[in-house]
């Protein structure tokens, strides 16, 4: 089967310690590891090595990330954590430059991934209600999507030449989280993935 590396990408509040978060990635784990598969954890707020995470994004065929959403992203632990890795990956790790060659300077920039035979999917929790995205008169999001929201972050998967699978996303998580519905929707997206 196939080598999957789950990222908790959690950065602890005294309001938000993780624990939705945290039962998402061991029910994946569950579920994995019932499929056969194998997984690595990496829990963000414990740290990180980072040529442990090189060989980790090496080691997988597929990274989830699960993510509480901060601020319309990522929490700021996770963004370090790529700009620590992924710029060490730059070296001919995850990356051969940036994709553009001297005879073409202005083209194909972001196109110099080694990683095109793996998967990401990104796995999020939001205090946002379901009905703020895809729905122009939703004032905030303006009609987007999630996955137009986490663009940047799906171009940094892009740029190491990853595919993606399709986002799942839990809503409403602090206000109204209906757990059973969310924790079914998500087993079944995870069986249904690998």
């Amino acid at each position: 089967m196939s080598n999957i590396l789950i990222i908790n990408a959690h950065h602890p509040y005294p309001f938000a310690e993780g624990s939705l978060n945290s039962a998402l990635v061991r029910l994946a784990e569950e579920i994995l590891h019932s499929k056969g598969h194998h997984t690595r954890v990496v829990d963000i707020s414990a740290g990180w090595d980072v040529d442990q995470e090189l060989e980790n994004h090496l080691w997988a065929d597929t990274i989830i990330v699960q993510s509480p959403v901060n601020w319309m992203s990522v929490p700021w632990t996770f963004k370090k954590y790529m700009d620590e890795i992924y710029t060490a990956g730059m070296s001919g790790t995850l990356c051969e430059g940036d994709g553009r060659h001297s005879d073409r300077p202005k083209e194909n920039y972001g196109a110099g991934g080694m990683l095109k035979d793996k998967k990401y999917m990104l796995s999020l929790t939001f205090n946002a209600p379901e009905e703020s995205f895809n729905d122009p008169d939703e004032y905030l999001f303006q009609g987007k999507s999630v996955d137009d929201l986490f663009f940047p972050v799906h171009m940094n998967f892009r740029f190491f030449g990853m595919t993606a699978l399709p986002t799942f996303a839990c809503f409403d998580v602090m206000k109204n989280f209906e757990s059973e519905k969310y924790f079914s929707l998500f087993s079944r997206h995870i069986a249904d993935q690998f």
